[in-house]
């Protein structure tokens, strides 16, 4: 962070820094319906199946990315869901056999190609358009996050949570935000 905080605030006036993170309709339809369940994490969160832990990692992405927005305004973040892309992933899904037996044929008929799925990202990184702390559907099409997306509480709870998990693990936890 201290790197991107630094040519944000010294470079060209017209110089534009993102970071793009990558979350997933998944962070409204999946995850767990109060939202994160910080508390949970560090454990197997055995209670919770494979697709609302990927709901809930999702969710976290969409947070996080507005919340960095928040604390580093000299930065452009921007969460994305790229699309239903057909990749290997949905075979490696595990606790979902209903889901993916209905997902499957899905993908094989309306599921984008990789590179039409890079598109969103792209965008993402590229357009003058892309404002920061907003999620974006693919291309360039915004998105609330659904019922958690834009709760307050809850990306305070997760940027603490993580600030904490940072300093416990040897980490220097985040830097001061842009001047």
């Amino acid at each position: 962070m201290p790197l991107l905080v630094q040519t944000a605030q010294t470079s060209d006036p017209d110089s534009d820094v993102r970071i793009i993170t990558v979350a997933s309709e998944a962070a409204n339809v999946f995850a767990p319906k109060q939202g994160l369940v910080l508390d949970e994490v560090r454990g197997d969160m055995a209670r919770w199946g494979g697709m609302a832990r990927y709901g809930h990692s999702k969710l976290a992405n969409v947070l996080f990315a507005r919340k960095l927005a928040e604390m580093y305004p000299c930065i452009r973040s921007i969460a994305v869901h790229p699309g239903l892309v057909r990749t290997e992933n949905q075979s490696k899904a595990d606790g979902a056999a209903w889901f993916m037996y209905l997902w499957k044929p899905l993908l094989a008929f309306t599921g984008l190609t990789v590179e039409e799925g890079a598109k969103t990202q792209l965008w993402a990184a590229t357009a003058s358009e892309a404002q920061s702390g907003k999620f974006y559907f693919p291309v360039g099409k915004e998105d609330d996050g659904g019922r958690h997306g834009n709760d307050l509480k809850m990306s305070d709870d997760l940027w603490r949570w993580t600030d904490k998990e940072l300093a416990a693990n040897g980490g220097t936890g985040w830097t001061e935000g842009c001047l």
